[in-house]
Protein backbone atom coordinates (compact mmCIF):
# COMPACT_ATOMS: atom_id res chain seq x y z
CA UNK A 1 0.00 0.00 0.00
CA UNK A 2 2.77 2.34 0.54
CA UNK A 3 4.22 2.22 -3.10
CA UNK A 4 1.02 2.51 -4.26
CA UNK A 5 0.34 5.84 -2.22
CA UNK A 6 4.35 7.05 -3.11
CA UNK A 7 3.56 6.36 -6.53
CA UNK A 8 0.06 8.45 -6.93
CA UNK A 9 1.38 10.78 -4.82
CA UNK A 10 4.89 11.36 -7.25
CA UNK A 11 1.90 11.56 -9.92
CA UNK A 12 -0.32 13.91 -8.21
CA UNK A 13 3.06 16.21 -7.56
CA UNK A 14 4.13 16.10 -11.36
CA UNK A 15 0.94 16.74 -13.07
CA UNK A 16 0.57 19.79 -10.86
CA UNK A 17 3.65 20.62 -12.28
CA UNK A 18 2.53 20.56 -15.57
CA UNK A 19 -0.40 22.56 -15.36
CA UNK A 20 0.98 25.03 -13.20
CA UNK A 21 3.90 25.73 -15.89
CA UNK A 22 1.16 25.69 -18.79
CA UNK A 23 -0.93 27.72 -16.39
CA UNK A 24 2.16 30.57 -16.46
CA UNK A 25 3.24 30.01 -19.73
CA UNK A 26 -0.75 30.92 -21.02
CA UNK A 27 -0.96 33.61 -18.33
CA UNK A 28 1.97 35.94 -19.90
CA UNK A 29 0.54 35.41 -24.01
CA UNK A 30 -3.17 37.66 -23.03
CA UNK A 31 -1.42 40.61 -21.98
CA UNK A 32 0.76 43.25 -20.95
CA UNK A 33 -0.97 44.10 -17.18
CA UNK A 34 0.97 47.80 -17.04
CA UNK A 35 -1.08 48.42 -20.25
CA UNK A 36 -3.89 47.49 -18.95
CA UNK A 37 -3.71 49.13 -15.86
CA UNK A 38 -2.88 52.44 -17.59
CA UNK A 39 -6.14 52.36 -19.90
CA UNK A 40 -7.58 55.39 -19.92
CA UNK A 41 -4.80 57.29 -17.87
CA UNK A 42 -3.60 59.99 -19.97
CA UNK A 43 -0.89 60.13 -21.34
CA UNK A 44 1.61 57.31 -20.63
CA UNK A 45 5.30 57.14 -21.61
CA UNK A 46 7.46 53.92 -21.82
CA UNK A 47 9.61 54.94 -18.84
CA UNK A 48 6.12 54.54 -16.86
CA UNK A 49 5.40 51.52 -18.53
CA UNK A 50 8.45 49.92 -17.51
CA UNK A 51 8.57 51.04 -13.66
CA UNK A 52 5.07 49.70 -13.77
CA UNK A 53 6.78 46.59 -14.79
CA UNK A 54 9.45 46.24 -12.73
CA UNK A 55 6.57 47.01 -9.19
CA UNK A 56 4.89 44.30 -10.51
CA UNK A 57 7.44 41.78 -11.00
CA UNK A 58 6.51 40.70 -15.12
CA UNK A 59 9.68 42.01 -16.38
CA UNK A 60 11.49 39.45 -14.53
CA UNK A 61 12.83 36.59 -16.78
CA UNK A 62 9.89 33.51 -17.19
CA UNK A 63 11.90 30.89 -15.23
CA UNK A 64 12.47 33.30 -11.78
CA UNK A 65 8.88 34.34 -11.95
CA UNK A 66 8.06 30.81 -11.92
CA UNK A 67 10.66 29.88 -9.33
CA UNK A 68 8.80 32.74 -7.28
CA UNK A 69 5.48 31.43 -7.86
CA UNK A 70 6.15 27.76 -6.74
CA UNK A 71 8.25 28.56 -3.97
CA UNK A 72 5.04 30.76 -2.79
CA UNK A 73 2.99 27.69 -3.03
CA UNK A 74 4.21 25.95 -0.81
CA UNK A 75 3.47 28.52 1.83
CA UNK A 76 -0.10 29.15 0.28
CA UNK A 77 1.35 32.49 -0.94
CA UNK A 78 0.48 33.71 -4.41
CA UNK A 79 1.51 37.02 -3.98
CA UNK A 80 -0.69 40.44 -4.34
CA UNK A 81 -3.25 41.53 -6.81
CA UNK A 82 -2.07 43.78 -8.84
CA UNK A 83 -5.83 45.71 -8.82
CA UNK A 84 -5.45 47.37 -4.89
CA UNK A 85 -2.18 44.64 -3.69
CA UNK A 86 -4.82 42.66 -1.74
CA UNK A 87 -3.11 39.12 -0.94
CA UNK A 88 -4.49 36.43 -3.48
CA UNK A 89 -4.41 33.84 -0.95
CA UNK A 90 -6.93 35.88 1.19
CA UNK A 91 -9.13 36.62 -2.12
CA UNK A 92 -9.13 32.49 -2.71
CA UNK A 93 -9.94 31.79 1.01
CA UNK A 94 -12.94 33.87 0.54
CA UNK A 95 -14.13 32.58 -2.58
CA UNK A 96 -13.80 29.09 -2.22
CA UNK A 97 -16.60 28.44 0.27
CA UNK A 98 -18.98 29.45 -2.12
CA UNK A 99 -17.57 27.35 -4.86
CA UNK A 100 -17.58 24.51 -2.63
CA UNK A 101 -21.09 24.69 -1.62
CA UNK A 102 -22.38 25.18 -5.01
CA UNK A 103 -20.79 22.35 -6.09
CA UNK A 104 -21.77 20.08 -3.12
CA UNK A 105 -25.32 21.05 -3.45
CA UNK A 106 -25.31 20.43 -7.28
CA UNK A 107 -23.50 17.11 -7.05
CA UNK A 108 -26.72 15.70 -3.99
CA UNK A 109 -29.22 17.33 -6.89
CA UNK A 110 -27.48 15.04 -9.51
CA UNK A 111 -27.11 12.04 -7.23
CA UNK A 112 -30.74 12.29 -5.97
CA UNK A 113 -32.20 12.38 -9.38
CA UNK A 114 -29.66 9.77 -11.02
CA UNK A 115 -30.34 7.33 -8.84
CA UNK A 116 -34.01 6.67 -9.07
CA UNK A 117 -34.16 7.57 -12.74
CA UNK A 118 -31.20 5.46 -13.53
CA UNK A 119 -32.77 2.11 -11.64
CA UNK A 120 -36.27 3.00 -13.13
CA UNK A 121 -34.86 2.89 -16.83
CA UNK A 122 -32.88 -0.42 -15.85
CA UNK A 123 -35.72 -2.14 -14.85
CA UNK A 124 -38.04 -0.86 -17.30
CA UNK A 125 -35.50 -1.54 -19.86
CA UNK A 126 -36.26 -1.75 -23.49
CA UNK A 127 -39.74 0.55 -22.58
CA UNK A 128 -41.58 3.07 -22.56
CA UNK A 129 -39.70 4.34 -19.69
CA UNK A 130 -36.21 3.70 -20.04
CA UNK A 131 -36.36 5.04 -23.86
CA UNK A 132 -38.01 8.32 -22.29
CA UNK A 133 -35.09 8.38 -19.99
CA UNK A 134 -32.52 7.89 -22.38
CA UNK A 135 -33.80 10.28 -24.73
CA UNK A 136 -33.87 12.93 -21.79
CA UNK A 137 -30.68 12.00 -20.95
CA UNK A 138 -29.51 12.45 -24.46
CA UNK A 139 -31.15 16.03 -24.34
CA UNK A 140 -28.89 16.63 -21.52
CA UNK A 141 -25.64 16.13 -22.97
CA UNK A 142 -26.17 17.89 -25.72
CA UNK A 143 -27.14 21.60 -23.78
CA UNK A 144 -24.38 23.97 -22.81
CA UNK A 145 -24.49 24.65 -18.90
CA UNK A 146 -24.39 28.05 -19.96
CA UNK A 147 -27.06 27.91 -22.34
CA UNK A 148 -29.36 26.10 -19.81
CA UNK A 149 -28.51 28.57 -17.13
CA UNK A 150 -29.49 31.22 -19.48
CA UNK A 151 -32.36 29.72 -20.11
CA UNK A 152 -32.85 29.55 -16.40
CA UNK A 153 -32.39 32.85 -15.67
CA UNK A 154 -35.02 34.23 -18.26
CA UNK A 155 -37.46 31.81 -17.76
CA UNK A 156 -37.74 31.80 -13.61
CA UNK A 157 -36.05 35.13 -12.84
CA UNK A 158 -37.02 37.34 -15.71
CA UNK A 159 -40.13 36.10 -17.11
CA UNK A 160 -41.52 34.59 -13.77
CA UNK A 161 -40.03 36.46 -11.38
CA UNK A 162 -39.99 33.31 -9.16
CA UNK A 163 -36.32 33.31 -8.13
CA UNK A 164 -33.27 36.00 -7.98
CA UNK A 165 -31.49 35.83 -11.09
CA UNK A 166 -28.04 36.15 -9.53
CA UNK A 167 -25.85 36.47 -5.88
CA UNK A 168 -25.64 34.74 -2.94
CA UNK A 169 -27.85 36.27 -0.64
CA UNK A 170 -29.88 33.38 0.67
CA UNK A 171 -31.13 29.45 -0.12
CA UNK A 172 -33.19 30.94 -3.04
CA UNK A 173 -30.04 31.93 -4.74
CA UNK A 174 -28.78 28.63 -4.95
CA UNK A 175 -31.63 26.86 -6.62
CA UNK A 176 -31.32 28.10 -9.94
CA UNK A 177 -27.07 27.76 -10.36
CA UNK A 178 -27.87 24.15 -8.24
CA UNK A 179 -30.07 22.73 -10.84
CA UNK A 180 -28.54 23.94 -13.68
CA UNK A 181 -25.66 22.03 -12.51
CA UNK A 182 -27.45 19.36 -11.08
CA UNK A 183 -29.42 18.75 -14.50
CA UNK A 184 -26.24 18.65 -16.76
CA UNK A 185 -24.29 16.12 -14.40
CA UNK A 186 -27.67 13.83 -14.04
CA UNK A 187 -27.11 14.04 -17.80
CA UNK A 188 -24.60 10.99 -17.42
CA UNK A 189 -24.66 9.80 -14.04
CA UNK A 190 -28.55 8.30 -15.11
CA UNK A 191 -26.88 6.34 -17.92
CA UNK A 192 -24.35 4.80 -15.39
CA UNK A 193 -26.33 4.12 -12.88
CA UNK A 194 -28.56 2.26 -15.57
CA UNK A 195 -25.48 0.10 -16.72
CA UNK A 196 -24.57 -0.69 -13.20
CA UNK A 197 -27.65 -1.80 -11.94
CA UNK A 198 -28.37 -3.59 -15.60
CA UNK A 199 -25.54 -5.60 -14.89
CA UNK A 200 -26.44 -6.43 -11.45
CA UNK A 201 -29.88 -7.20 -11.58
CA UNK A 202 -28.42 -10.17 -13.84
CA UNK A 203 -26.26 -11.45 -10.50
CA UNK A 204 -27.17 -14.96 -9.02
CA UNK A 205 -27.59 -12.87 -5.53
CA UNK A 206 -30.90 -10.89 -6.98
CA UNK A 207 -32.45 -13.59 -8.42
CA UNK A 208 -32.47 -15.25 -4.73
CA UNK A 209 -33.03 -12.19 -3.26
CA UNK A 210 -36.12 -12.33 -5.79
CA UNK A 211 -37.04 -15.89 -4.79
CA UNK A 212 -37.46 -15.43 -1.38
CA UNK A 213 -40.22 -12.97 -1.61
CA UNK A 214 -38.31 -9.88 -0.73
CA UNK A 215 -40.29 -6.85 -1.97
CA UNK A 216 -39.04 -5.27 -5.53
CA UNK A 217 -37.70 -2.21 -3.62
CA UNK A 218 -35.56 -4.22 -0.91
CA UNK A 219 -34.21 -5.80 -3.73
CA UNK A 220 -33.62 -3.35 -5.57
CA UNK A 221 -32.66 -0.48 -3.18
CA UNK A 222 -30.96 -2.76 -0.50
CA UNK A 223 -29.44 -5.48 -2.85
CA UNK A 224 -28.92 -4.36 -6.23
CA UNK A 225 -27.29 -1.03 -5.42
CA UNK A 226 -25.56 -1.26 -2.37
CA UNK A 227 -23.60 -4.11 -4.31
CA UNK A 228 -22.72 -1.70 -7.41
CA UNK A 229 -22.38 0.97 -5.28
CA UNK A 230 -18.39 0.79 -5.15
CA UNK A 231 -17.80 2.04 -8.65
CA UNK A 232 -20.60 4.59 -8.60
CA UNK A 233 -19.40 5.74 -5.29
CA UNK A 234 -15.67 5.97 -7.43
CA UNK A 235 -17.31 7.61 -10.02
CA UNK A 236 -18.94 10.23 -8.50
CA UNK A 237 -16.06 11.74 -6.52
CA UNK A 238 -14.09 11.60 -9.51
CA UNK A 239 -16.88 13.35 -11.43
CA UNK A 240 -16.93 16.04 -8.20
CA UNK A 241 -13.44 16.70 -8.85
CA UNK A 242 -14.17 17.85 -12.18
CA UNK A 243 -17.18 19.52 -10.91
CA UNK A 244 -14.87 21.87 -9.71
CA UNK A 245 -13.27 22.83 -12.87
CA UNK A 246 -16.76 23.14 -15.08
CA UNK A 247 -18.39 25.25 -12.55
CA UNK A 248 -16.79 28.79 -13.40
CA UNK A 249 -18.85 29.24 -16.26
CA UNK A 250 -22.21 28.72 -14.67
CA UNK A 251 -20.59 30.96 -11.10
CA UNK A 252 -20.10 33.60 -14.20
CA UNK A 253 -23.71 33.95 -15.73
CA UNK A 254 -25.70 33.82 -12.01
CA UNK A 255 -22.68 36.34 -10.57
CA UNK A 256 -21.61 33.70 -7.74
CA UNK A 257 -19.09 35.11 -5.93
CA UNK A 258 -17.03 32.05 -5.88
CA UNK A 259 -13.66 31.13 -7.75
CA UNK A 260 -15.27 31.22 -11.06
CA UNK A 261 -16.29 35.05 -10.88
CA UNK A 262 -12.79 35.72 -9.55
CA UNK A 263 -11.20 34.20 -12.23
CA UNK A 264 -13.14 36.21 -15.03
CA UNK A 265 -12.44 39.10 -13.37
CA UNK A 266 -8.81 38.41 -13.16
CA UNK A 267 -8.89 37.57 -16.89
CA UNK A 268 -10.49 41.09 -17.79
CA UNK A 269 -7.80 42.90 -15.50
CA UNK A 270 -5.28 40.74 -16.67
CA UNK A 271 -4.11 40.22 -13.15
CA UNK A 272 -1.75 37.48 -13.39
CA UNK A 273 -1.60 36.23 -9.77
CA UNK A 274 -5.21 36.08 -8.72
CA UNK A 275 -5.90 33.93 -11.87
CA UNK A 276 -2.82 31.88 -11.46
CA UNK A 277 -3.75 31.27 -7.61
CA UNK A 278 -7.40 30.51 -8.88
CA UNK A 279 -6.48 27.97 -11.51
CA UNK A 280 -3.56 26.31 -9.00
CA UNK A 281 -6.40 25.93 -6.25
CA UNK A 282 -8.93 24.72 -8.67
CA UNK A 283 -6.40 22.15 -10.16
CA UNK A 284 -5.08 21.01 -6.75
CA UNK A 285 -8.56 20.55 -5.76
CA UNK A 286 -9.72 18.49 -8.69
CA UNK A 287 -5.95 16.81 -8.23
CA UNK A 288 -6.30 15.90 -4.56
CA UNK A 289 -10.08 14.71 -5.15
CA UNK A 290 -8.67 11.88 -7.75
CA UNK A 291 -5.99 11.06 -4.95
CA UNK A 292 -8.33 10.47 -2.46
CA UNK A 293 -10.36 8.12 -4.62
CA UNK A 294 -8.06 6.15 -5.93
CA UNK A 295 -6.42 5.75 -2.55
CA UNK A 296 -10.04 4.68 -0.99
CA UNK A 297 -10.31 2.41 -4.58
CA UNK A 298 -6.86 0.86 -3.66
CA UNK A 299 -8.08 -0.05 0.18
CA UNK A 300 -11.10 -1.30 -1.14
CA UNK A 301 -9.46 -3.60 -4.10
CA UNK A 302 -6.37 -4.68 -3.83
CA UNK A 303 -5.43 -5.19 -7.65
CA UNK A 304 -5.79 -1.68 -7.53
CA UNK A 305 -2.77 -1.37 -6.11
CA UNK A 306 -0.59 -3.03 -8.44
CA UNK A 307 -1.74 -1.04 -11.39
Amino acid sequence: MAGFLLKRLIQAVFVMIVVTLVVSIAIRLTGDPALMLTQGAGSITEQDLERIREALGVNRPFLVQYGGFLAGLLRFDFGNSFLGGTPVSRLITDALPATLLLALVSMAISIALSIPLGIRAATARGGVADQAIRILSLVGLSVPNFWLATMLVLLFAITLGWLPPSGMEGPANFILPAVTMGVILTATNVRLVRSAMLETLQSQYVMVARAKGLSEGKVLYKHALRNCAIPLITYFGLQFGGLLGGIVVVERVFNWPGLGTLAFDAVAARDYPVLQGVITVLSLLIVGVNLLVDIAYGLVDPRIRTS
